[in-house]
């Protein structure tokens, strides 16, 4: 692009300095400084005016090639600013064009993480509020003798302090995630082990909440990751299923060797997912209408699968239940 607008420049150099030279003796002749009949001058005068044009018309022409630039400049400026919204024209040479269309995917592309940013924030900030709310209601109220200072008051406190660690926790894991510093302390991890020790957390929950759960699980898958990230995985499944499950309902958790893998499913025959919400069930902070989680478990849930290299889908229908299958490479 350099060089074509150093031609282009050389050109107009060259047809001015021409154009100047020839105005300047059309002008002398015309006026009769040189001397020549009336005819000569007629010419003279008629070739000043086509002079003229023509360099008005190189002079429009220098200014299609510098325009673009300018506003190509004019919209980097507004974007070095802090204006994402700016956008420049696609207009002018085929390189500049290219420019321009790179610049806009940018500026749309900071845009959109910008809007995100703040609702990441937004969403942060509303779901600190609830259990700092609790801690100190719950504080104030022991403080001031409206409550006793009994295990019984100290309960929901403690409760509070717990949802606000798995907050900031998955937060933690979300940002290691985004920014691929998720680091894995990768091994040798028996599948039906991690599946049965992560279960046996949750049975005591499920029973009281009316809910059975089912472990299949073949007793030679073994896959290479990392233990504690991977029992994460299973135990954000299996809460988010218990969590919308009715009472007599079943939670399945299955485990086979795939043809180039492992395939973990977690499956239930609960209320199933909305399907405006499917599309976006694995992005940050997005719940359902009855949800009373953080909205960050299922991202994380893909997170730490991709980490692996591996993949995670969802099958759902309202009121048929919903089936995730995580796919994980055996190495």
């Amino acid at each position: 692009m350099g060089r074509r607008f150093g031609c282009v420049f050389l050109v107009l150099l060259l047809l001015l300095g021409t154009l100047g030279t020839a105005l300047v003796w059309l002008v002398l002749l015309a006026l009769g400084a040189i001397g020549g009949a009336p005819f000569t001058r007629t010419i003279s005068a008629a070739g000043v005016l086509v002079a003229l044009l023509a360099l008005v018309g190189a002079v429009a022409m220098l200014r299609r090639f510098t325009q673009p630039g300018e506003r190509l400049v004019e919209a980097a400026q507004r974007i070095e600013s802090g204006d994402y919204s700016a956008r420049a024209p696609v207009r002018g040479p085929r390189e500049l064009r290219a420019v321009a269309q790179a610049i806009n995917t940018m500026s749309a592309r900071l845009e959109a993480d910008e809007v995100r940013r703040r609702s990441v924030l937004a969403d942060v900030a509303h779901e600190l509020r609830t259990p700092l709310t609790i801690i100190r209601g719950q504080a104030e109220g022991i403080a001031d003798g409206v409550y006793p200072a009994e295990p019984a008051q100290m309960a929901p406190i403690l409760a509070a302090t717990r949802t606000l660690e798995k907050l900031v926790e998955d937060l933690r894991t979300s940002a290691l995630a985004e920014a691929d510093a998720l680091h894995l302390a990768r091994e040798p991890v028996d599948v039906a082990e991690l599946v049965h020790e992560t279960l046996s957390t949750f049975r005591a929950g499920a029973s009281a909440a009316g809910v059975t759960l089912v472990s299949d699980v073949a007793a030679d898958v073994t896959v290479v990751g990392d233990a504690v990230r991977l029992s994460s995985v299973v135990a954000n499944l299996v809460s988010n299923a218990l969590r919308h499950t009715p009472a007599g309902g079943t939670v399945r958790v299955a485990a086979r060797r795939a043809a180039d893998g492992v395939e973990l499913t977690v499956s239930d025959d609960g209320e199933g997912i909305p399907a405006d919400l499917l599309p976006r069930v694995f992005d940050r902070f997005v719940r359902g209408r009855a949800s009373t989680g953080s909205g960050l478990g299922l991202a994380i849930v893909r997170d730490v699968v991709e980490a692996h290299g591996g993949t995670v889908s969802v099958d759902s229908s309202e009121g048929a239940g919903t089936t995730v299958r995580v796919h994980l490479p055996v190495h």
